[in-house]
């Protein structure tokens, strides 16, 4: 009898303790959950709620070719961590300004952030070969990290391919500690 209720008591404790974990799991996917969903409301009232998305917004309403706001808006999406919006805004820049390397850079930036490697990768290619040489010099830290995004996206691949950008991306940066790890990776 007193076994029967020692093995009763650990048959309740052990259901009593999958019943809390799964109540536990459940808890945490909720609270992940809704904090996504309070992170995507918050990007919507940012942009929303931003006097200054507002006014330029506005100012591009009155001319839809004005880059310089078009830049300025693209540049606020991404301080608000809009980036649907920041992409579409940063797309209209590279149709109106195609030879314009820092819009590519930029699209690279929010495809990244939006978890979007493929296409990510694309555009940072596209800066790469869009950057002018007299521009270069001023480029070199953003062009070390495009070929390092690269390369690192053409490891598994495209190892020969990737062996280029990594030492393009050393050329123009070669105490990047990420891309000096990637070489020695790609040369092993």
């Amino acid at each position: 009898m007193k076994k029967e209720r020692v093995i009763n008591t650990q048959r309740a404790l052990v259901a009593a303790l999958f019943l809390g974990a799964v109540t536990f799991g459940y808890a945490q996917e909720a609270a992940a959950a809704q904090e996504t969903v309070a992170n995507a409301t918050a990007q919507v009232q940012t942009s929303q709620q931003n006097p200054a998305i507002d006014a330029l917004k506005k100012k591009i309403e009155a001319n839809p070719n004005d880059t310089e706001s078009l830049v300025n808006l693209a540049t606020a999406y991404q301080d608000a961590k809009d980036w649907k919006n920041a992409l579409g805004t940063w797309n209209k820049i590279s149709t109106l300004l195609p030879d314009w390397a820092p819009s590519y850079y930029s699209e690279g930036y929010v495809y990244q952030n939006m978890k979007d490697d493929a296409n990510a990768k694309t555009a940072y290619e596209k800066y790469i070969a869009a950057v002018k040489p007299e521009e270069l010099e001023a480029s070199k830290k953003n062009l070390a990290y495009a070929h390092l995004f690269v390369a690192y996206q053409l490891k598994e691949s495209n190892k020969e391919q990737a062996k280029q950008h990594i030492a393009k991306s050393l050329e123009y940066d070669p105490s990047n500690q990420d891309a000096l790890n990637l070489s020695k990776f790609l040369n092993q």
